[in-house]
């Protein structure tokens, strides 16, 4: 499930990056010069400024849900005892410093 969840991820961040690419910036950005600019024609101009406005808020969205469900959920290795040990490890008690008692003058 964990291995299904990550390629998921890879593809959901490839798609995000060629609809942010494709995108059209006020001085043309990379779309015009990546045939991005002939994409307008389909759609007309201002309806595939919106279809791909919305596609990357939906992509950024699903990315970061997933991000979160495969943290919280999927991660391999994690476990209770694990993190447990380490707090413990860390309270233990140190003895005190030792102070020089002949210091020359």
């Amino acid at each position: 499930m964990f291995t299904f969840l990550m390629i998921v991820e890879i593809v959901l961040s490839i798609l995000l990056i060629l609809v942010i690419i494709v995108q059209s910036s006020k001085g043309g950005g990379l779309a015009s010069s990546m045939g991005g600019g002939n994409i307008g024609a389909v759609f007309g101009v201002r309806r595939t400024s919106d279809f791909l406005t919305k596609t990357t808020t939906i992509l950024a969205t699903l990315l970061i849900v997933l991000a979160l469900v495969i943290n919280l959920l999927f991660l391999p290795g994690k476990n209770t005892a694990d993190s447990e040990s380490i707090i413990q490890s860390t309270q233990t008690s140190l003895p005190p410093p030792q102070v020089p008692q002949n210091l020359p003058k």
